[in-house]
């Protein structure tokens, strides 16, 4: 590469939001550049969060199902074994393809993809410190920085990669931990301790608020529980890590519980997932007057703009969730507008997922939410012990939960626990990305039998109506 090229547009960060938006942008007609500090494309998701994760998840369901469910289906195996390189392997594997994926679209869309480490010398201008391309510098009309984030590091808890680690780490154990300590029961930390927990380890998870998946409708949250605590996981809540005490048998954590009493739990590892902060550094904010806020995040307006003129951000790198899907669909919003067009994010209308089995999954407003704002609303729910096709998969576990104006029936939150609820979640966020009536969805015809009938039943039961229940 020349030590100096022009574009329309510069992206900081080749995650979900960073690589969709500048294909998204050479779809519109801009000459893109794409920045990306690590050896690989996709950022966190694609290497270290989303993808690999999930291919530990199916891998490890599938290793349980085989040890403990298929007997009821009259299968019958042999001693089951767990060759745990073999699946991490495949795991590598499944990112590998599609990292390189990214490049193939990369090349097909004429985006311009940077190796190094990126700073804005000034608007307008890029420059990469370090890297493979380390030296450039890159002119351009317009750039976004969609850096994304990292885990937080707690004082008391600092990561050592070998008793106290991070989600990253989570991914690539050697062998399965006799005993696994989690601290926090978001998704990051229950995903990961369901993987161990299926693999054979003890998992014991701490979280400091009342129950898991934190900001997520408290009912169904409780509904998820009680089935992970019979898959094996213990949970400690509204406990708080006071230290940790790392040791060549493992790793001591000294907790205190809601009523102020002090105890010990000790595990061959402790995994610390209590969330991600936003990733800022190096990249010149402060020397172009962009200041961050109480959290580290860089402020935007509804255009996604910060206050330095041709300077824009999307993704963890500013409030909101830190969800790859909202990262994306900002990127696409963002640089839409910058074309002129008419860019749009509804963030009524974001779905969010845990991927536990059953997975647990939310659209619009929590139950919690619509009391808090006073609004009169009626709930519909429908268990899926009561659906045809959620019984002969022996997936009766969960339910749906629909929460509707009681003036005007319009849905304002669906919330599923269940098989398949990352899967259904998309009929509900179409459902409020629509303003669709909870009537609407009860008079829609869904196939015979099939998990979406259950969608249909909590629909009916807000009026009263649920038909196999």
């Amino acid at each position: 590469m020349s030590d100096r090229q022009e574009f329309d547009l510069v992206i900081i960060g080749a995650g979900p939001g960073g690589y969709v938006a500048a294909i998204r942008a050479a779809q519109l007609g801009m000459s893109v550049a794409c920045v990306e500090k690590d050896a690989s494309l996709g950022g966190t998701c694609l290497n270290v969060g989303c993808i690999p994760s999930k291919a530990l998840l199916h891998s490890s369901h599938l290793y349980a199902e085989t040890e403990r469910g298929l007997k009821e289906h009259g299968i019958r195996t042999g001693e089951v074994s767990l060759d745990l390189g073999a699946m991490l392997k495949r795991k590598d594997k499944v990112v590998t393809i599609l990292t390189r994926g990214i490049a193939g679209l990369f090349k097909k869309s004429r985006v311009k993809h940077v190796r190094g480490h990126a700073k804005i010398a000034s608007p307008g201008e890029v420059t990469i410190t370090e890297g493979k391309d380390a030296g450039t510098t890159l002119q351009a009309k317009n750039i976004l920085l969609a850096s994304g984030s990292v885990p937080i590091e707690l004082p008391d808890l600092p990561f050592d990669g070998e008793r106290i680690i991070d989600s990253t780490r989570a991914l690539t154990l050697e062998k399965v931990p006799e005993k696994l300590l989690v601290v926090g029961a978001g998704a990051i930390g229950l995903e990961l301790g369901s993987v161990w927990c299926r693999l054979g380890a003890e998992v014991t998870v701490i979280e400091l608020t009342h129950g898991v998946a934190p900001g997520m409708d408290v009912e169904m949250a409780l509904a998820l529980q009680r089935v992970l605590t019979k898959q094996g996981l213990t949970f400690h809540f509204e406990t708080k890590v006071e230290s940790a005490t790392p040791h060549d048998g493992g790793v001591t954590l000294e907790i205190t519980d809601a009523k102020n009493v002090a105890s010990e739990v000790k595990g061959d590892v402790a995994l610390v997932a209590v969330g991600r902060r936003a990733y800022a550094e190096g990249l010149g904010l402060d020397e172009v007057g962009i200041r961050l806020d109480e959290r580290g995040r860089i402020p935007v307006d509804e255009s996604y703009a910060t206050k330095v003129p041709g300077i824009y951000a999307i993704g963890d790198v500013i409030p909101g969730p830190m969800l790859a899907h909202k990262a994306q669909d900002e990127g696409i919003a963002c640089v839409e507008k910058l074309a002129g067009k008419a860019g749009h994010l509804n963030y009524d209308a974001i779905p969010a997922v845990v991927y536990t089995h059953p997975e647990f999954a939310g659209v619009g407003q929590t139950e919690e939410q619509v009391r808090a704002a006073e609004i009169d609303v009626s709930i519909g729910r429908f268990p899926f012990a009561g659906n045809g096709r959620a019984r002969t998969m022996s997936e009766t576990d969960g339910m749906v939960k629909i929460i509707a104006d009681a003036k005007t029936d319009r849905v304002l939150g669906v919330h599923i626990v269940g098989a398949g609820a990352s899967d259904l979640i998309a009929e509900a966020t179409v459902a409020i990305e629509f303003g669709a009536s909870a009537e609407d969805i009860a008079r829609s015809v869904h196939a015979h039998p099939t998990l979406p009938e259950a969608l249909r039943e909590a629909a009916l039961a807000v009026d009263g109506r649920a038909l196999h229940v």
